[in-house]
């Protein structure tokens, strides 16, 4: 179990994240969630907002031909 320290950054409170545990890119939103006693700090879910209007751009007559024949790919008996 790695340890670290809470302390003031301006008017928020802080935690190092010790190295070891650190996420590659320092440049990224991240979500945090109290859960009892505890904080959970996760990496931000991408949001869907907007979803619709991006269906909504494409062309009426897309897939109006359907996919295709697409096939069945052989897989290994379970």
């Amino acid at each position: 179990m790695h340890q670290s320290r809470i302390f003031r950054n301006g008017n928020s409170q802080a935690v190092r994240i010790p190295a070891e545990l650190a996420y590659p890119d320092s440049d990224m939103s991240v979500e945090i969630e109290r859960v009892g006693d505890e904080l959970r700090i996760r990496p931000a879910r991408k949001r869907l907002t907007g979803l619709l209007d991006v269906f909504a751009s494409f062309p009426k007559d897309f897939l109006a031909e359907g996919r295709g024949d697409q096939g069945q790919a052989e897989r290994d008996a379970l």
